[in-house]
């Protein structure tokens, strides 16, 4: 069952032109003119219920104008946005007490009150019951290790701390679906793999739908079976980090340690792979799965030279991703006129 569901959808801004110096001021004030940019640009897509789903794409992409139109808070140009059978342009306060946001930016606890407080102050406006309310922070007081500092003023807590306290904000009322915005931006090793153990637990044991928008390839491949790819407004791609990594990452590298230290400086020949790094003893060969398997090049290499240890390295899928964005890379193309795109599965 689909609980959101997003039909060509379309979202342009009117900004205004500014001339330079002295001049370009006064014409500023005598002129009113502007360009129209397109931040969504087509974007379609559905999310089941239970899916966690990561959005990728760079500075500017798209991803939070979508995640605002999905919330209500900005209205499309045109296209359809269905949130859980609600429009949430039109039933905004019905779709704003079933789901829950955190702007790994900006926060929805009051600065200068305690976080307890702030929780308790959201539990009046979402109309949380008292009972229900104690069993969601309890649960999250030991998920997210809030004790330490409860009592603490928001103004006062760290960058991990505060987005703690804001995914427990986000809870409290018992959504069934969660937009995370660059929810681990700054924060340390720890803090993030305390916030993706905590979204790994709510969503299969309380069945949350999560969107997931970020810059850390990390959060996305620990969290999220399938991501979408959004590049100057459209829809680069729908499907799997492993689809990608498959039909776009076929570089691979085989490292070697040879046991034979007479080779000297002298480069391995083993083609078809090439050998792009040396460290005495260690080499690296690279290779692309089109052209050999990884078992027939450590066999060709094992019959030329004696070896004493090996590994496989894959390529990395932000270095894929980073193709993508940078054009280096390209996606195949789905249907005729369409602007959206999908690896084969």
């Amino acid at each position: 069952m689909n609980v959101i569901t997003v039909a060509n959808l379309h979202k342009t801004f009117r900004v205004p032109l500014h001339h330079r110096g002295a001049l370009g001021a006064v014409r500023n004030l005598l002129e009113h003119r502007f360009k129209e940019v397109r931040a969504v640009d087509g974007i379609s897509f559905t999310v089941e219920r239970g899916e966690m789903l990561g959005c990728l794409g760079p500075n500017g992409a798209g991803k939070s104008t979508t995640i605002k139109m999905l919330t209500g808070i900005l209205t499309p140009s045109s296209g359809q946005v269905d949130v859980m059978g609600l429009s949430p342009q039109r039933r905004r306060k019905q779709v704003a007490a079933r789901v829950g946001v955190v702007f790994g930016q900006r926060t929805q606890l009051w600065w200068d009150l305690p976080l307890i407080e702030s929780l308790d102050l959201l539990r009046h406006i979402y109309r949380v019951p008292a009972q229900r309310y104690q069993s969601n922070l309890d649960t999250f007081r030991a998920l997210l290790d809030l004790d330490p500092f409860l009592t603490t003023p928001v103004r006062q807590l760290s960058l991990g701390q505060r987005m703690r306290g804001d995914l427990a904000a986000a809870l409290l009322h018992d959504p069934e679906v969660l937009y995370l915005d660059e929810p681990t931006i700054g924060l340390d090793v720890v803090a993030k793999h305390r916030i993706r153990d905590f979204l790994r637990k709510i969503n299969r044991e309380r069945g949350v739908t999560v969107l997931l928008t970020t810059h850390d390839m990390s959060d996305v491949e620990q969290l999220c079976s399938r991501v979408l790819i959004i590049d100057h407004g459209r829809l680069l791609y729908d499907g799997g980090l492993r689809q990608i990594r498959d039909s776009l990452g076929t570089e691979r590298t085989l490292v070697v340690d040879l046991a034979d230290s007479e080779m000297g400086d002298a480069p391995l020949h083993v083609p078809p792979a090439v050998e792009v790094r040396a460290d005495g003893p260690r080499r690296w060969l690279r290779f692309s799965r089109t052209d050999i398997s990884a078992a027939d090049l450590i066999a060709a290499v094992a019959a030329r030279y004696r070896l004493q240890d090996l590994t496989i390295e894959e390529p990395e899928i932000e270095e894929i991703i980073r193709g993508i964005y940078e054009d280096e890379l390209v996606l195949p193309a789905g249907g005729a006129g369409s602007t959206r795109y999908a690896l084969p599965t």
